[in-house]
């Protein structure tokens, strides 16, 4: 299988603004970035300087590859790896964790829609805050799956949160979207929780509630 030509990415670059964050969406098998449309304009609504780029979604062994792709663009639009977000839905999710999970300090949140790591991480970046976001009847990624990540990961201390659409299956549904823009807007990273007031208030972020027993929308 040749590499991954990432010249064939599809960029929405603030027209007026220099870029003050970076969006890299990547969508599931067997799809295009169309599948992602709507998350964009959802992005676009919320944080119009935003650079958004979706990279085309290469072979799982290829992610230093979007890594490296991932920083390059960074440094063109001076971009820290805090003020960058990557997304994905289905194999797109999986591999947008696994590449923040390889390369620490490149994404400081991964949204996650209907997947998952492709098996439990031993640790994770603490840089990186990552948000699950699932559907009560996905039947290709069943939730219990997702419950029994999330409590793997919160014995590692990872810094998570996770919301369920109940009535959903594994799609991209509105109401993941609409609730991963409130995540983005409203939490704050476990880290900047630990630098500012310390250990005491660890549970004062997003992550209030079990990992393992996730509120539900819609």
């Amino acid at each position: 299988m040749p590499p991954t030509d990432y010249s064939a990415t599809l960029a929405l670059i603030p027209k007026e603004e220099k870029p003050n964050l970076l969006f890299v969406l990547l969508h599931g098998e067997a799809a295009g970035p169309e599948q992602l449309y709507p998350l964009v304009e959802a992005i676009k609504n919320a944080f119009p300087r935003a650079l958004i780029i979706l990279p085309p979604l290469g072979n799982e062994r290829e992610l230093d590859a979007l890594a490296a792709f991932v920083r390059k663009v960074q440094a063109h639009y001076g971009i820290s790896g805090e003020q960058t977000a990557m997304a994905g839905f289905s194999q797109g999710a999986r591999v947008a964790l696994e590449t923040s999970r390889l390369h620490g300090g490149l994404a400081g949140r991964v949204l996650a829609f209907s997947g998952l790591y492709a098996e439990s991480p031993a640790s994770l970046p603490e840089t990186t805050m990552i948000h699950f976001f699932h559907g009560a009847e996905d039947k290709l990624l069943p939730l219990k799956e997702v419950e029994t990540m999330l409590q793997h990961l919160g014995t590692i201390e990872a810094d998570v949160t996770v919301d369920v659409a109940s009535s959903v299956g594994h799609e991209l549904h509105q109401a993941l979207i609409e609730q991963a823009i409130v995540r983005l807007q409203t939490c704050v990273p476990l880290r900047s929780w630990k630098e500012a007031y310390g250990e005491i208030s660890l549970k004062e972020g997003c992550s209030e509630t079990d990992p393992s027993k996730p509120p539900t929308l819609h």
